[in-house]
């Protein structure tokens, strides 16, 4: 019985951790996504988009110049826009250590949310559009569990429908 309550006493800080603001989940959220999807935080800016029909994930390269950044960035958002359409978010899961917010549901509803990839100036989009109702707050739920993993700042409230181009 000593045992178990000293192991229970050992482990409560690290249960009671707040991962989001901890330095050294930011760290692993940073390593884990330059080696899943293939660039470098420090080259690239991510932004996610908060839209009334959905959103949007964006990646540019801070250099226009970078082909190789820009090329990364396009392979990875293409695959995305694919792994979405077919339910599997393990790319997220595998950055984050854990199933992003909203993203079961997201598969739960897949026929009726539209992931679609495009090219922008120095990297690439995926526009997701989903009706009002549960598909469309869970991809907002998404998106906004990006943006404070990432620490982006994007807004996490909606804009109007159209994604801006920040060429």
């Amino acid at each position: 019985m000593r045992k178990l309550m000293l192991i229970l006493l050992l482990t409560l800080p690290l249960v009671a951790q707040d991962h989001e603001n901890c330095p050294m989940h930011a760290k692993h959220v940073a390593e884990a996504g330059d080696r899943v999807m293939g660039f470098s935080h420090d080259k690239t800016t991510h932004n996610f988009r908060l839209l009334e029909d959905g959103g949007a994930i964006e990646a540019r390269s801070l250099d226009a110049n970078d082909a190789e950044s820009v090329a990364a960035i396009r392979t990875h958002l293409k695959s995305i826009a694919k792994e979405f359409t077919a339910g599997d978010f393990a790319k997220p899961v595998e950055i984050h250590g854990r199933m992003p917010d909203g993203a079961e549901t997201m598969k739960e509803l897949g026929d009726s949310i539209e992931y679609r990839y495009e090219e922008i100036p120095n990297g690439a989009r995926v526009r997701i559009t989903a009706k009002p109702g549960r598909a469309r707050d869970a991809v907002q739920a998404f998106l906004r569990f990006q943006i404070g993993e990432h620490h982006t700042g994007d807004p996490v409230s909606s804009s109007p429908a159209e994604a801006p181009d920040h060429r």
